[in-house]
């Protein structure tokens, strides 16, 4: 009997754990060379020691409160997630306008992308918690730009997830480099990135021994897991699936 009260209370102090853990973040300076950049780093404490890690690139708005969101939804799965600034510490886009003459400025100069992306990632390795053999990357729209880049310059990640990522101004061949597996959750519908970049893409894909799958979403636009606007709740949710079996996959739980 005193046996199975001692379980019993083990059991209910670790459910109150469980409920007491959460969501910490905190901003991260860093530089890619003398550019001050702030990332935002998010992780459940309910975790503990060193574990996988992802790191988030941002859409063309910069660091939003939806990438906030985005990075603390991934944090809850167990990871330590790095938002990573590609834009530099003063740049916050305060409408459209600025988002996109922003986003030009990387679509144009490429290898500023990757110097950028790769900064985040070296960032997010030396966090004391994170096992640096086992990150992943996630890009929304611009971001997924940005993380195809990234894995095309030989990174050391396992996998890369693009969410209706644009895919346009790649190096021809360089998808030989990636050494991880890629997940493109696209949108049938996409006007800003149509099939037409993706074939692109795929054409350099299918000609490597590279592990990576598509998911084409019907009725789905650019954009489709934003709040407002083009908002497309079964693509989304069926791509949130997606993202977490992926990442269960390439880094384990």
């Amino acid at each position: 009997m005193r046996a199975r009260l001692f379980f019993c209370v083990i059991f209910a102090l670790s459910g109150v754990a469980s409920a007491l853990a959460e969501v910490k973040t905190r901003l991260v300076d860093y530089k890619q060379g003398e550019t001050p950049l702030e990332g935002y780093l998010a992780w459940d404490d309910a975790f503990t020691g060193k574990r996988p890690a992802v790191l988030l690139i941002h859409r063309r708005d910069g660091m939003s409160d939806l990438t906030r969101s985005n990075a603390a939804a991934i944090a809850k799965l167990g990871y330590v997630v790095l938002a990573a600034d590609i834009f530099g510490k003063a740049i916050r886009p305060k409408d459209e306008t600025e988002a996109i003459e922003q986003s030009g400025i990387y679509n144009k100069d490429r290898p500023l992308m990757r110097a950028r992306a790769l900064a985040g990632l070296e960032t997010l390795g030396k966090e004391a918690t994170v096992d640096p053999a086992k990150i992943a990357v996630i890009g929304y729209c611009f971001g997924g730009t940005v993380g195809v880049e990234l894995i095309e310059t030989g990174a050391p990640v396992l996998g890369l997830v693009s969410v209706h990522g644009s895919f346009r101004g790649f190096q021809t061949g360089a998808a030989k480099n990636i050494s991880g597996k890629v997940l493109i959750l696209h949108g049938a519908e996409d006007k800003v990135a149509p099939l037409s970049e993706v074939d692109l893409l795929m054409k350099d894909l299918r000609e490597t021994k590279i592990d990576w799958r598509l998911e084409l979403y019907g009725g789905a636009d650019h954009g489709f897991t934003t709040p407002v606007g083009v908002y497309n709740e079964r693509a989304n949710a069926r791509a949130w699936t997606a993202t977490q079996a992926f990442f269960a996959d390439v880094l384990g739980k």
